[in-house]
């Protein structure tokens, strides 16, 4: 691999980094160890249903079952695991969005595909540190995660350390990138030997496995404190909790929505990196180019124009390169807050659908197709990261261009000695829109003194919407129109500007819709959001979740109970209940089976030696019928039948 460094003498020089494998060219070839992982997985696990293949080959007993990397919808469980898991692919997931990856060389036409064949080729070569954490087989898959993670580990941290040079961040580049991807593969071997540790301790039956149950802890807890009576007086909320956020300890994020943050977070400081450094360079070359031009000044004697551009085109140059630093950062933040405040909108959302209120969302939304809210759980985690990462460089050319009109509308006039005529041009500026806003606001104002009717009630808060001095009225409106016919031009204009300003600065926030209402279906960004998080309202909702616990507690509790199993709590009860109870079921089963009368106690004193084959026939009879239901209440001595 051929890295060029910038020379302290300004001369690239060529440096050959050939000591090993590198982790692109290793990412091809740990495609055969990923396939041979996924299939012992494979052959482990059984399949639920069985298909035509199971009677031509029944040696298989229904194994090669699909491998599931992760539940993106219902688990909650190693959320973090997943999402050091996505640390893990998050170096590679930024090489997809660079042209320099491709496995082979295709027309134009099918570069489409050429990226199809790259994700899917990424997608399984980390598929085994998904499906080892998800495997129901915990001991094969920590084994195989181990060892797949420590080969991942040791490429990349003998690729980092033995070539660190790059072509964009310089002498440290593979470091300051890498070190993200390296510290989430040594997280998830440890994973890996806490989860193989697990498992001989429960072999050696030293520790018991977690049962396997629909609902979490944390969803319990979500209806139990919907049933609880709200208290009167709630604890005050902290200043961080009413301004920033509220702490929920009964919600969780799914992993999904956490592998999505964390890529995207690592995406931006890469993003950060790179773009401070490629800023670097392009003023760096501005200022090769402004020398260049300044010798040609120097060496022509009749450039009165070019002598007065090179002044300013290093004041440009020096002011463009402040401001784009300064910029950075900011942009940098600003993208940052946003990923966060996308979860605080995420459970926002989701609880408001939890209470069944949809009036947040546009009416056309209130109400998405199936097809599309589950075709949303696989889009949203790859547009939010676009999304995030574009938005970045968006936002800091708006920064940017803000910045600049600051600089030379306030700090270089001040600078040059030129307050008292920027103060002047800023005063007619701020003069001129005050004036605008004060002639807007007097329009209200004749409304609301001349032309209202007066309040019905002395308690309504404003006039009601009835027109007073008619004439009056039509007067003004038709001397006004000429007025409002020029300001809607500045008006439309400052419409325009908001728009395309507020458009740009909210382009990474799939949450919500850059377009106007009515036309929110044009953004398919917030499309894929309102899909998701309708998918998670439908299929994790604490209270059907619950719900369906407890239908399935019930149908284990009737299926392994006996038919008598009821009366066994009578030894718990109090006599009256217990005698109460017994009293009724004997009712009850004697109705039912009226031929069981006669084997009553005080029927069998009263009877005769001669009516005994009366009794044993009657025995007989009982023992045939089909509608004995409660025989074990029936107080009868056992040997008579």
């Amino acid at each position: 691999m051929m890295i060029r460094i910038p020379a302290n003498n300004g001369v690239a020089k060529v440096q050959d980094c050939q000591n090993g494998i590198s982790v692109d060219l290793f990412l091809h070839l740990s495609l055969i160890p990923a396939l041979v992982i996924t299939g012992v997985l494979s052959f482990l696990q059984k399949r639920a249903k069985r298909l035509a293949i199971d009677d031509r080959l029944p040696f298989l007993g229904g194994r090669f079952a699909i491998v599931v990397p992760l539940d993106t919808i219902g688990s909650l469980s190693n959320r973090w695991s997943y999402g050091f898991a996505f640390g893990a692919v998050s170096s590679s997931v930024l090489l997809l969005f660079s042209e320099n990856y491709v496995p082979f060389t295709v027309p134009p036409w099918a570069r489409a595909i050429l990226y199809l064949v790259g994700a899917l080729e990424v997608g399984l070569v980390y598929l085994p540190f998904f499906a080892c954490l998800s495997t129901p087989f915990r001991a094969a898959g920590a084994v195989l995660g181990i060892f797949y993670s420590l080969a991942w580990i040791t490429v990349t941290v003998w690729d980092t350390f033995t070539c660190p040079n790059g072509k964009i961040l310089g002498k440290y580049q593979k470091v300051i990138v890498q070190w993200p991807c390296i510290l989430s593969l040594i997280f998830l071997m440890g994973r890996f030997i806490y989860i193989l540790v697990k498992a001989i301790r429960i072999h050696l039956q030293l520790e018991e496995e977690d049962p396997e149950e629909l609902t979490e802890h944390h969803q319990v807890q979500h209806v139990l404190r919907l049933l609880r009576k709200t208290p009167a007086q709630s604890k005050p909320l902290s200043w961080f909790q009413r301004r920033v956020y509220e702490w929920d300890p009964h919600f969780k994020f799914p992993n999904r929505i956490i592998g999505t943050v964390i890529i995207s977070l690592i995406g931006l400081y890469t993003m950060t990196l790179a773009d401070y450094s490629l800023s670097n360079v392009t003023f760096d070359k501005a200022e090769r180019w402004k020398n260049t031009l300044k010798q040609l000044v120097a060496s022509c004697n009749q450039t009165e124009p070019l002598e007065i551009m090179v002044p300013q085109l290093e004041e440009f140059i020096l002011v463009a390169r402040r401001s784009w630093f300064a910029t950075t950062i900011f942009a940098s933040l600003n993208s940052v807050a946003y990923c966060f405040h996308v979860l605080a909108c995420y459970r926002k959302h989701l609880k408001r659908l939890w209470r069944g209120q949809k009036t947040f969302l546009p009416e056309r939304f209130r109400n998405p197709k199936s097809a599309l809210s589950v075709a949303s759980i696989a889009r949203y985690s790859g547009w939010q990261i676009a999304f995030t990462l574009w938005g970045y460089l968006i936002v800091h050319f708006i920064h940017f261009l803000f910045a600049l009109l600051f600089v030379y509308a306030l700090v270089l006039p001040i600078q040059h000695g030129k307050a008292l005529s920027m103060l002047s041009n800023l005063g007619l500026i701020l003069l001129t829109i005050t004036l605008v806003i004060a002639l807007l606001f007097l329009q209200i104002a004749l409304v609301q003194i001349f032309f209202l009717q007066d309040k019905m009630s002395p308690t309504d808060k404003q006039k009601p919407l009835a027109i007073n001095n008619r004439k009056a009225f039509h007067c003004f409106n038709y001397f006004f129109f000429f007025y409002n016919v020029v300001m809607g031009i500045s008006t439309c204009i400052m419409r325009l500007l908001f728009s395309i300003v507020t458009g740009t600065w909210l382009v990474s926030r799939i949450d919500r819709t850059i377009m106007q209402r009515g036309y929110e279906s044009l953004d398919a960004g917030y499309g894929t959001w309102i899909g998701m998080i309708f998918a998670d309202h439908y299929h994790n909702n604490p209270v059907m979740v619950c719900f369906c616990q407890l239908l399935v507690y019930h149908k284990l509790e009737r299926h392994t109970a006996s038919v008598y199993s009821t009366f066994n709590n009578l030894q718990s009860e109090s006599p009256v209940n217990s005698r109460a109870r017994t009293r009724w079921m004997l009712a009850y089963s004697l109705l039912r089976n009226p031929h069981l009368i006669l084997l009553r106690k005080h029927h069998l004193s009263q009877s005769s030696s001669v009516q005994s084959d009366t009794v044993v026939q009657a025995c007989v009879m009982a023992s045939q019928s089909k509608k004995v239901l409660l025989p074990e209440i029936i107080v009868t001595p056992a040997e008579e039948c």
